[in-house]
Parts: structure tokens; C-alpha cells; sequence
């Protein structure tokens, strides 16, 4: 578990007032655990975070069905629908979901506004290990433009050294493609760290290039980064065989990708007979689809 929050916390979010139980009303307090049906919670329309590892979920479910809940969600009720939104868990909503779970343990809380609900969505999320550091990045920045506060500020918050906050906030900085990498796994934050350091855009894209084709270490990327500071040509190209595709395996790639609706690779091996082909998916929804597709 990363570190607690630090003190700033309560600038961004203050604790919500319990309603009257007069008449049969649900009590709505931070400390209020209940048990309550998976049907009756829908999703938050304010979810910071888009992308939930089908392989990491189905683990969690496992556990889930295994040993229980560690943690209740967290929810606000909504009394006129007699339903109740997701403030907080999404992800250990969806594997109790595909546990087979009827019931959920949640905390139910009445946030004051839609701003403190996205406060609590994106604070719930920074504290967890899983994130991407592209997610990571993203909810700095949104907690920033929200509150309209500072790096220090939210350094104080998240109980973070400044620094960390801004190392963080710099993944921003590079390309898109670069970013989408680093958020689907391709390359990590030190990977990312290691790119920043290049300050030619042309340099620093050939060798992002080489670092995903060729599968480099952040150590080979420093190298690389150097080498190209000092105007000498990049050696990790000499050192790894071409992974340039032909014209017909680049077409079957496009044609499959249009096929399937996501991302497909096709890799060959010295032999050219033998190879293997990695189809792509961001979320559980977009696998059961494929797995639609494929089985027809």
C-alpha cells in the first residue's frame, strides 16, 4: 500500500453529515458499512479511470471468491432511484461482479458536490499500487485544475515529496504515442524518465521506436540518450536484428486489426513459417467481444 495521505486532505474534502433515520431513511455516514446488492449500484459517471487489466481483475476475482472483500467499496445513495453510485472501487466492483458476488460490503457516503465525489474517485485511486503512471500523471493533474492548487499543495495531500509530484507530471510532456506505450504496458516509468532526457523530438522518437521493437532496457535507453547527445550514431540497431515487416505481413496486420475492431501483431521468426500473432484488448468488455468475433 503506498503512503497514507498527508494533512491537505481535508481542504479538498470535508466529512459529509448523516441524515436522519426518521421515517426508515438510510443512514448515510463514512463509518456506515452495509451489505448491498450489485444491481442496485450503478457505475460514476465522474470515474477517473479508464483502463482496468483483464488479467489483473480476474486475479482479484479469484481472491475475491477465495477469501472475501478485503475492503468495502464506496458509494452515495441516491434516495429517489433507491440506488446507490459508485464513489470509489470500481475495479473491486467488477471482480466481485465477475465472481458471481449477489451482494457487495460498501461505505456509504453523501459527498456535497460532484467535485468532492471526483476528489474522493481520484484520491481512492492515486493510494492504490496498480496504477499506470499515465493514470497516475492524469489524476495529479486533474486534482490540480479541480482544486487549483499547487505541486506542493498536492504533495502535502498525497504525502509525496514535491519532486515526485512534478517527475510524475513530466510523463505528460511527450507525444501521445509515447504515453499510450507507457500506459498499455509497452515501457515503464523509467523508461519514460529515461525519454524526457532527450531533448531533440526527431532523436528522441527513432529511439522510443528502437525501444519497443526491440524490447530495451531503461539502462540501454540512457545509453542510447547519450550516445545522441554526443552526435554518435545509435548502436542498440546494430546490435538487434531488423524487425522491419513486408508490405503482405503489414497488409494482414491492417486487415485483422479492421477485422477484430483492435490491435493485432504479427511477429516471424528466422524461419518465416513459424511466428505468432498478439491480438490486443483495454478492457474486459472489448475481450468478450474478440472472443465473440473469433468464435463465430
Amino acid at each position: 500500500m503506498r503512503k497514507a495521505l498527508g494533512r491537505g486532505l481535508d481542504a479538498l474534502i470535508s466529512s459529509a453529515p448523516e441524515k436522519s433515520a426518521e421515517n426508515g431513511e438510510v443512514i448515510l455516514s463514512a463509518n456506515n458499512v452495509t451489505a448491498v446488492p450489485l444491481e442496485k449500484i450503478r457505475p460514476n459517471h465522474l470515474q477517473p479511470r479508464k483502463y482496468f487489466d483483464p488479467v489483473k481483475l480476474s486475479e482479484l476475482s479469484a481472491s475475491i471468491k477465495e477469501h472475501g472483500l478485503a475492503q468495502p467499496i464506496l458509494v452515495s445513495y441516491d434516495s429517489a432511484a433507491d440506488s446507490y453510485e459508485l464513489i470509489a472501487g470500481e475495479r473491486r466492483l467488477r471482480a466481485a461482479e465477475l465472481a458471481g458476488l449477489k451482494e457487495i460490503e460498501v461505505v456509504v457516503r453523501a459527498p456535497e458536490s460532484d467535485k468532492k465525489r471526483l476528489a474522493l474517485a481520484l484520491i481512492e485511486n492515486l493510494q492504490r499500487e496498480d496504477l499506470n503512471p499515465i493514470e497516475e500523471a492524469l489524476g495529479y493533474l486533474r486534482l490540480m485544475k479541480e482544486f487549483g492548487i499547487t505541486q506542493t499543495e498536492l504533495g502535502e495531500v498525497m504525502g509525496k515529496a514535491k519532486s515526485t509530484i512534478s517527475n510524475t507530471l513530466r510523463i505528460l510532456d511527450l507525444p501521445e504515442e509515447m504515453q499510450k506505450a507507457i500506459q498499455f504496458g509497452q515501457l515503464t516509468e523509467g523508461h519514460a524518465k529515461a525519454l524526457l532526457t532527450i531533448e531533440d523530438p526527431l532523436e528522441r522518437k527513432k529511439i522510443f521506436e528502437m525501444a519497443v521493437s526491440q524490447k530495451l532496457s531503461v539502462r540501454e535507453i540512457e545509453d542510447l540518450a547519450r550516445q545522441s547527445s554526443r552526435g554518435k550514431n545509435l548502436k542498440a540497431s546494430q546490435q538487434r536484428p531488423s524487425t522491419d515487416k513486408s508490405a503482405d505481413l503489414k497488409a494482414l496486420e491492417s486487415a485483422l486489426q479492421h477485422f477484430l475492431g483492435t490491435k493485432v501483431e504479427i511477429q516471424t521468426r528466422k524461419n518465416v513459417n513459424q511466428g505468432r500473432i498478439t491480438i490486443h484488448f483495454y478492457s474486459l468488455e472489448e475481450f468478450d467481444k474478440i472472443v465473440k468475433v473469433l468464435k463465430k
